[in-house]
């Protein structure tokens, strides 16, 4: 009887070495966090992390990244364990990454392009598709030439040969055509939504956005708040497309709340103008919710990380309450900050309040008090205050049959606009 032939359908997982260069001259960054965060991303991408390889120098390399001593160090590594693809701590110029192609004959990956595929995959709606695709021909437009077999994972079939043309002249312009197209569609949808932050505005709608670092729990906290279902996972860039809802806090004021995209040390700034979308919420907010993972040991430096980008981006002069989250992972000591803040657990129900509260409180910062009286058959204006000022106190006066209103609201509001 012939044996039975045993089938292996698993997809072959490729096998990765790390490098990176901790430069002298470019401090700006935590060295080891950033090489765990490197781990982290490749893990993300199904990648199998064999080992590292780092190396000390006053600063990165030209041409090759590394110095020659580390670099034939790495080449005995790959040998050694039959590598499949080496991933670089930085942002490789096509000269580097070509240099390293040549001389370890493998695939070159660089930080940019590992998160360019996680957000490959992760990207759900039209938009965010569209984003992803534009972020990489911007990436890979300069590099066309001599990047050989460390585009395999990006460029694939881009362009046909025309007569007379070259290849590569060929490759230019359909990039550049194919870039122009997308940027017009997402123009579309900038438009749109700006249609609808507009009408925001005039309806003088507070507007609130979760910002922190990847993986914080930023959108766990904005399904507790909205009551919704998001996608949250413990995983690197788990959110990529912006999320937007109304919520009602103090019974019955209602107010917009966005989550963003996680921001990372390194995040390339192409790559931040690429989502720029996502943050575009944030942008026009009223008011940032940074939420920060306090279990993290280097949360400091995520924190720091997070408002420099912020400062990038122009959005520092927004008030910002602070979130410390994961209390029950946290071994060491409480978390602090000078802003408004809380510390809290997302699966400690009480905690839900004390956020709530938090929300409310830097809310009525940014408003005047008011009191009004209301006539009880003026329905609508009760209704108009419910859902647009916060409302501290509503007793009924039986002697003149009417509301007295006391609370706070937007100057916008005073007049009684609506």
């Amino acid at each position: 009887m012939p044996q039975e032939r045993i089938f292996d359908t698993e997809e072959a997982v490729e096998k990765v070495l790390l490098i990176g260069v901790d430069a002298y001259d470019e401090k700006q960054f935590d060295f080891r966090e950033t090489m765990d965060e490197l781990k982290a991303l490749a893990e993300t991408c199904r990648l199998d992390v064999l080992g590292e390889i780092t190396q000390q120098k006053d600063r990165i390399e030209d041409k090759s990244y590394v110095g020659k001593g580390k670099l034939q160090e790495i080449k005995d590594y790959v040998e050694m364990y039959d590598v499949d693809v080496v991933v670089a701590n930085d942002e490789l110029t096509t000269a580097q990454s070509k240099s390293l192609n040549d001389n370890l004959g493998i695939k070159i990956i660089d930080r940019t392009q590992l998160i360019l595929e996680i957000f490959a995959m992760r990207a759900s709606s039209k938009e965010g598709k569209l984003q992803v695709e534009l972020a990489q021909l911007d990436y890979l437009m300069p590099r066309l030439q001599g990047h050989g077999k460390s585009l395999s994972r990006l460029g694939g079939g881009i362009g046909t040969r025309g007569p007379g043309e070259t290849k590569l002249e060929t490759d230019r312009r359909h990039i550049r055509r194919r870039m122009n197209e997308i940027k017009h569609q997402l123009q579309t949808v900038v438009e749109h939504r700006e249609r609808y932050r507009s009408k925001r505005r005039q309806n003088h709608v507070f507007q609130v956005a979760l910002v922190g670092y990847t993986n914080a729990g930023k959108s766990t906290w904005f399904n507790i708040l909205a009551d919704e279902s998001t996608y949250e996972k413990d995983i690197l860039f788990a959110t990529l497309d912006p999320k937007t809802r109304q919520i009602q806090v103090n019974d019955g004021y209602h107010l917009i709340i966005s989550d963003t995209v996680g921001f990372i040390q390194k995040l390339p700034t192409t790559l931040i103008a690429a989502f720029k979308s996502t943050l575009e919420e944030a942008r026009d907010a009223d008011l940032l919710l940074h939420v920060v993972d306090a279990s993290n040991e280097e949360y400091r430096t995520q924190y720091d990380t997070v408002n420099r980008i912020i400062g990038d981006l122009d959005m520092d002069k927004i008030p910002q309450a602070v979130i410390f989250n994961k209390k029950d992972l946290n071994e060491g000591p409480t978390p602090a900050s000078q802003l408004p803040n809380v510390y809290v657990s997302a699966r400690d129900e009480a905690d839900e309040e004390k956020v709530r509260q938090l929300l409310i409180d830097q809310v009525e910062k940014q408003m005047e008090p008011y009191e009004e009286t209301v006539p009880a058959d003026d329905a609508d204006r009760l209704y108009f205050l419910k859902r647009h000022t916060l409302i501290h106190k509503l007793e009924f006066n039986e002697e003149n049959e009417s509301y007295e209103v006391e609370g706070y609201r937007r100057k916008a509001e005073e007049n009684g606009e609506k």
